[in-house]
């Protein structure tokens, strides 16, 4: 009986027959079926709930300088299945276990004219897909150039999509929400005023790119594990709304180069009929290997102030002189410069903010503009202007470690790069050194304008492997890096989890640029938080900014009941609380909740959600019984009811309410709020309501 038992699950979950290979996910409602065209074409589509997700899809690659290429003339050399099933801790997270569990098909592809083989390896998840080419050793392909990636993505329909252009160097863009059929005639309105290097065609677009179904299905594609790779564009062929994988190109127009054996990052499709799976997904940190850091007890979740939005706004400069003296380096070269007398990053100025950050149980101070070079950089001389060593006159580096030390911070190193890589590789060790020897054990790494040397592009395979390389040349010297302006995550944060944070998106930093859709941050959450926590920088309390900086006629998008509750809706173990302190101290009953709310969780449950409309979302601090639920709402007002059966059973907690007023408004009534304090328990429902651009955010201590 047991090996019946054993024969009959094994047919469930993997079915060979002549023409095809079919794998089950473990709760049986996803179906990935692989397959060969008449012409040796491999190809893949996926059900889920016996609905069709994905069509028939191609798989392969056109290879540089070689007519055959890896596109079809294959056959089935072998196959393989596996069960994976496991339990993980990470380092920090929105939840203090992870299960990873899928079943794993993987087929071997023999090319007969060539005598290549590649492997695809798909596994099955019950929250999505994720598959991969494999290149194992072989005589006849050793070295190869990609000339591009051709996986396809069929759709089943003209999905409703939560889009951002396909653009080489930024994602900087607030999200465009439209049908896949309307791509190509919003793109160019999409790029204005952003795009650095626009991409290849007006229907591409960046992933992880979110999509909902006419029936309410909601995909997601992405990509997990990228190393060594150029990031993956998606570009569509809107008359059969087929996507279809573009890469990042090199200098040289070509989309990689490899050497077998080796394998791709991972294509992900997730999928559910409710959304709220779609941003409790653990997937893509599941296709990324374990943590490579032996003893990860250095590493810490941080919040912070720092000297930032007073420059962001205008208020402050990050240079020390309007000046530009030379593009070589040191103190020196400033004893005859003219202080500008708007340089944020003082001696003085900063130990306001270490006072600050002291005083209301910060863990750290991050200060920009500390070093020489950005008046030459502004003065455009890019390249080799920052050695991260030097700092301005005005800047007593070792003063302020002392200073810091003494209350219990720790200062957070800036490392604008201006995109200058071979320069930053160059100085790396003795700024890590430096960094080290001054009390800095976390860095913000930006790479601000084009990469350099000319030619290349943030996202491509050579940009790539240099945040890498960053990453693991900081893990040597104990160092937390959160990079700005760097290639989009993709879950590598589980095996090098010193990656405490990335921008790689739209941030707060725009609000002070004109602005942000309303509803952005109920876009962020379903695309670029798929891969990793985001560095957002909320916490904006005065939303006119002429207040700091009386040219910029810039209005921050949002309530302040809002910027609270993107503590709670935009997980990251770094959260800073990015206005100046005269604002926190205007609103000291808000700023509660800043000083309050945690930074690592030991369950998140996902209450509801809808992209580009709203998302309310609880966590349990990890290491309490306290949780912290944070809304954030798009364009119309709503009310929500949220239960809170997720507390335990039998107990009670003090609920303190910061809310939306009836007449909060983003634009004409952005900081009225109210706070209230109720008792709950696992029998509670609470009526809310969420202003546009509004939310709510609610502490809940255990009593």
């Amino acid at each position: 009986m047991r090996y019946l038992l054993s024969f009959l699950l094994a047919y469930v979950l993997f079915i060979n027959t002549a023409n095809a290979q079919e794998l089950k996910s473990p709760n049986q409602q996803l179906t990935l079926s692989f397959s060969l065209l008449n012409d040796g074409t491999p190809t893949y589509r996926l059900m889920y709930k016996n609905k069709e997700v994905i069509k028939a899809s191609k798989l392969g690659f056109e290879l540089e300088k070689d007519p055959t290429s890896l596109l079809n003339g294959f056959t089935v050399s072998d196959t393989k299945t596996a069960t994976f099933d496991e339990t993980w801790k990470p380092v920090w997270g929105e939840v203090a276990n992870i299960r990873n569990n899928y079943n794993e098909l993987a087929v071997t592809l023999n090319q007969t004219s060539t005598n290549r083989k590649i492997i695809v390896r798909f596994r099955l998840f019950n929250d999505g897909l994720g598959f991969r080419y494999e290149f194992p050793q072989q005589n006849n392909l050793v070295y190869f150039t990609i000339k591009e990636e051709k996986t396809q993505f069929a759709m089943t329909g003209d999905h409703t999509a939560y889009w951002i252009p396909g653009d080489y160097d930024t994602q900087e863009y607030d999200y465009t929400i439209s049908k896949l059929s309307e791509i190509r005639g919003l793109f160019k309105g999409a790029v204005t005023g952003n795009a650095s290097q626009t991409s290849f065609s007006t229907t591409g677009v960046q992933t992880s790119l979110m999509l909902k179904t006419a029936e309410g299905l909601y995909i997601n594609l992405h990509e997990a594990a990228l190393y060594n790779y150029g990031a993956m564009h998606l570009n569509l062929d809107d008359k059969n709304m087929v996507f279809e994988s573009w890469l990042t190109p090199n200098a040289n127009g070509d989309k990689g180069n490899l050497q077998a054996p080796c394998t791709t990052p991972w294509r992900t499709i997730m999928v559910s009929d409710d959304a709220r799976e779609i941003l409790a997904s653990k997937m893509t940190l599941n296709l990324n290997e374990p943590s490579k850091i032996a003893d990860p007890s250095w590493i810490k979740p941080v919040k912070y102030v720092g000297v930032w939005w007073e420059m962001i706004s205008g208020k402050s400069s990050w240079s020390y002189t309007n000046d530009y003296p030379s593009v070589q380096l040191g103190v020196t070269d400033f004893v005859h410069a003219k202080p500008n007398g708007t340089h944020g990053a003082t001696t003085q100025n900063v130990k306001k903010y270490i006072d600050f950050a002291a005083s209301n149980g910060f863990d750290g101070v991050l200060v920009e503009g500390w070093n020489v070079g950005w008046e030459d950089w502004f003065g455009h001389a890019k390249d080799n202007v920052f050695d991260f060593l030097t700092p301005y006159p005005d800047f007593d580096v070792k003063g302020i470690h002392e200073y810091a030390k003494s209350k219990g911070i720790k200062m957070i190193m800036h490392h604008e790069t201006s995109g200058a890589v071979r320069n930053y590789e160059r100085h790396m060790d003795k700024a890590y050194q430096f960094m080290k020897d001054n009390g800095y054990d976390a860095v913000k790494s930006g790479y601000v304008g084009p990469i350099l040397p000319k030619g290349d592009f943030h996202y491509s395979q050579w940009a790539v492997n240099h945040y890498q390389y960053a990453v693991e040349k900081a893990a040597e010297y104990k160092i937390m890096v959160n990079a700005h302006e760097a290639v989009r995550p993709t879950g590598i944060c589980r095996t090098y989890p010193n990656l405490i944070g990335n921008e790689a998106a739209r941030g707060t930093e725009y609000q002070a640029f004109g602005g942000s859709k309303p509803n952005h941050v109920t876009i962020l959450p379903f695309t670029r938080l798929i891969g990793g926590p985001m560095d957002y920088t909320p916490g904006i309390f005065e939303m006119d900014v002429s207040k700091l900086s009386p040219n910029n006629h810039s209005h921050v998008n949002s309530t302040l009941a809002n910027q609270l509750a993107l503590y709670v809706t935009m997980y990251s173990p770094l959260q800073m609380a990015a206005d100046i302190p005269e604002n926190y101290n205007r609103f000291p009953d808000a700023f509660q909740f800043i000083k309050d709310v945690a930074l690592d969780w030991s369950d998140s449950k996902y209450l509801e959600a809808e992209p580009g409309d709203y998302i309310t979302v609880a966590r349990k601090a990890k290491g309490t019984n306290n949780w912290f639920i944070g809304n954030v709402n798009g364009i119309t007002p709503r009310n929500s009811t949220i239960q809170f059966d997720f507390l335990d059973k039998g107990a009670s907690y003090e609920a303190t309410v910061y809310a939306d007023s009836k007449d909060a408004h983003y634009k004409t009534n952005p900081q009225a709020y109210t706070i209230k304090k109720v008792i709950v328990n696992s029998n509670t429902k609470l009526n809310l309501f969420s202003a546009p651009g509004g939310g709510y955010a609610i502490s809940v201590i255990k009593k």
